[in-house]
């Protein structure tokens, strides 16, 4: 449950986005149900971690690509809404790059290019624990109406 007494407007950017993180991991059981880490979240970006369990392998005895794409659009998911304005993604595409295998540890970081007005565009890369990039994923963000956090408005 979250514990935030701070209105938004009193926060850092980064506190804010920081805050954010916290309020959409709590109420995502999808990323909470995979073991999705939040290692680092600021404004327009983060940076997230997956175990590659034997639950993840697909019949190549590989890792899912539906599941790297799920560790990469969630954290797209992070990085665009660190603003606290609701923000949905408006599309995305990703390449798998190389396969990775069970008992890896996958990374996925967030960085965003550009935002202007309502729309964002953020590139994913996503590494294996020898630090290669097995995939890139690039989201365009939308933001809709709402926030994470209370504005106190």
């Amino acid at each position: 449950m979250s514990t935030q007494t701070t209105r938004p407007d009193q926060m850092t950017p980064e506190e804010v986005a920081r805050a954010t993180a916290a309020a959409m991991y709590e109420d995502d059981a999808c990323s909470r149900a995979l073991g999705l880490e939040i290692l680092e979240v600021r404004p327009g970006y983060a940076r997230l971690r997956m175990a590659v369990r034997d639950d993840f392998l697909n019949g190549h005895q590989i890792c899912h690509g539906g599941l790297i794409f799920t560790l990469a659009d969630s954290t797209f998911a992070f990085a665009c809404n660190t603003y606290n304005i609701n923000t949905v993604a408006a599309g995305c595409s990703i390449e798998f790059l190389r396969p990775v295998h069970g008992g890896d540890v996958l990374s996925a970081e967030a960085v965003e290019q550009t935002l202007s007005g309502r729309t964002g565009i953020y590139d994913i890369r996503v590494t294996n624990r020898a630090g290669e990039t097995v995939a890139m994923f690039r989201g365009k963000s939308a933001q809709i109406k709402g926030n994470l956090i209370p504005t106190g408005e």
